[in-house]
């Protein structure tokens, strides 16, 4: 035997090392442009999923994802807020760069009606992924913006940033668009706008009883203009705030308004429909599809099949649907023997929505170990999120990193992908991450990342390579209330600025490796390196406010209010309603 293995080492050896080194992975050289599938949640909280340690919401469909790719623990939202952290999702870019982070309160896009939104000028992944060749598809929510300056130019639109086709919604889903709810949007100005309204009515009801009586002298004149002021001011806000359903809530293809107001009842249907359709009309050659969930927004729309069947109320029953949408798309994707050459993204746009309560029901997700939610945009529950990448025979199945990551680093990831170039003219602030994913680099891309809140820097991330240590420094946290509740329970949403925060010179320092709860804060006395921690994230800030350039506000008061002459209509304005959807 052993002289019939020296006549067969000349054959077994150049075979032996063949299969040595043979690569277990599918090399990208041997795929050109596959399919990207990219899946995003809405306010879904990293602890309300099952690979990420819950127990009692079943979500197998996005485990199953997880089981067959890449998990990132540490994946990282550019802002705790729907436009702004979607904005950076676009274009790879913090959204300060482009005008879409606020200076004031009005943090999100308000309106279909207002001027502000992604300008024209940013090049999403979308476009460019147009360029080389892709079909391109936006099911689902938007949030960027509709029109600049007529009801028709459409410059914020999907279309105008390189998907060829959309459906879904132009605004978000808010609990206006569900008769049956309690008003969501602006909830507590538009309370002072009727008690206002009610204060002037009383007034001028008094003034004209007293002017009958004769206990008051005062002119008719006066009270008819004193009641002309007061109907006009009334028209002024309830011509938006009345008819909000109206307005916000209303379902587009392309650029045509098919419901308005949208009916909620088969909302999740057709979106799913839409999806799958748009994968079977496109499996012949490359395409990018962006599943934008309206799920697990309120006012939660579930379907009956799914409600009363979670351990989590409505809220859960609205996660375990859309966890069995995402299982229908992966279902599409194989019945069309797309497997193997798609790569499918599962995130969420940002943290869950702790204080979002109705009584006693809790309509908002769960951070798990991480201490606060959306809208915060320091602490770790409002911008750490699920992120899942699963690409068969060519990222490793079950494999987990726990590296900073970024939702802005999809854009460079996917345009390299793609063939593309990423552009030279301006500063992507996102990372490819293909290397981390494929094991052919050890360490994330990112040294720092910035922590924003609004336009204000709030906390500061420094993954230290040589120690694999993450410090994190908090310059500005919000104000708990009640003090220890870990949310700001009194005001619906933290602010980023003003008395609702706290300024700490120095920083809060954590050490997130160890602390990833960030319950333990650090100072000089218990940390030896903490003054050159400090000084090194110091001197990052620095630098990184040095390539930061003077942009057009995006959620300016002015871009945010409710234009008349803007707003989509399916009809003659303000005669805006239709069901285009209804024989289908």
């Amino acid at each position: 035997s052993l002289l019939h293995l020296c006549f067969r080492a000349p054959l077994v050896t150049p075979l032996v090392f063949g299969l040595l080194l043979q690569p277990p992975l599918t090399q990208l050289s041997n795929i050109t442009q596959p399919n990207i599938v990219l899946l995003m949640a809405d306010d879904l909280g990293i602890g309300d999923v099952g690979c990420y340690g819950n127990n009692t919401i079943r979500t197998p469909n996005i485990d199953r994802l997880s089981k067959e790719g890449v998990k990132l623990t540490q994946h990282i939202a550019a802002a705790p807020l729907c436009t702004p952290s979607r904005a950076a999702f676009l274009t790879g870019r913090y959204p300060l760069r482009s005008g879409m982070d606020a200076t004031n309160d009005y943090r999100v896009i308000f309106w279909n009606g207002g001027s502000g939104g992604l300008p024209p000028n940013e090049t999403t992944f979308a476009k460019i992924l147009q360029q080389q060749g892709y079909s391109t598809g936006l099911i689902g929510k938007w949030h960027q913006g509709v029109n600049c300056e007529s009801r028709n130019d459409h410059c914020h639109h999907p279309l105008n940033h390189g998907f060829d086709y959309f459906y879904g919604m132009p605004f978000t889903l808010i609990s206006d668009c569900q008769p049956t709810e309690t008003p969501e949007m602006d909830r507590a100005f538009r309370g002072k706008l009727w008690l206002s309204t009610q204060t002037i009515w009383l007034l001028i009801f008094t003034a004209v009883l007293g002017r009958l009586t004769g206990m008051i002298s005062v002119r008719w004149k006066m009270l008819t203009c004193l009641a002309g002021f007061s109907l006009l001011f009334f028209i002024s806000w309830f011509s938006s705030y009345g008819f909000v359903r109206y307005w916000n809530c209303i379902m587009m293809r392309n650029h045509e308004v098919t419901e308005q107001p949208m009916v909620t009842e088969r909302t999740t249907f057709l979106i799913l429909r839409e999806s799958i359709s748009f994968i079977e009309r496109n499996k012949h050659k490359p395409f990018l599809l962006f599943l934008s969930f309206l799920h697990s927004h309120t006012p939660l729309l579930t379907t009956e099949k799914f409600l009363g069947k979670s351990h989590h109320g409505l809220y859960g029953d609205n996660v375990e649907e859309m966890d069995w949408m995402v299982g229908q798309v992966l279902d599409a994707i194989d019945k069309e023997g797309l497997r193997n050459s798609t790569l499918v993204y599962f995130a969420s746009d940002h943290g869950g929505w702790l204080e979002r309560q109705e009584g006693k029901r809790q309509l908002g997700g769960w951070n798990g170990i991480y201490k606060g939610g959306k809208a915060m945009g320091g602490w770790e529950g409002g911008i750490r999120v699920p992120g899942i990448f699963r690409w068969p025979e060519v990222l490793p199945a079950g494999t987990v990193i726990d590296e900073p990551t970024s939702l802005m680093d999809i854009y460079p990831t996917v345009v390299l992908l793609a063939g593309g170039v990423l552009p030279q003219d301006r500063v992507i602030d996102g990372r490819d991450l293909m290397p981390l994913l494929q094991g052919a680099v050890e360490h994330s891309e990112h040294e720092f990342l910035f922590h924003y809140c609004g336009i204000h820097l709030h906390a500061v991330r420094w993954h230290q390579k040589d120690s694999g240590t993450v410090w994190k420094a908090h310059y500005t946290t919000p104000v708990f209330h009640p003090v220890g509740a870990g949310a700001c329970y009194d005001r619906g949403v933290c602010p980023c600025f003003g008395e609702g925060v706290t300024h700490h010179d120095p920083p809060l320092l954590f050490d997130l490796s160890q602390d990833p709860s960030e319950a333990k804060p650090l100072s000089a006395d218990n940390e030896p390196l903490f003054n050159t921690v400090i000084q090194k994230i110091g001197r990052a800030v620095e630098e990184h406010r040095k390539t930061l350039t003077p942009v057009p506000e995006q959620l300016s008061v002015y871009n945010t209010v409710w234009k008349p002459w803007l707003q989509p209509c399916c009809g003659t304005f303000p005669f805006c309603w239709c069901d285009k959807e209804d024989n289908n």
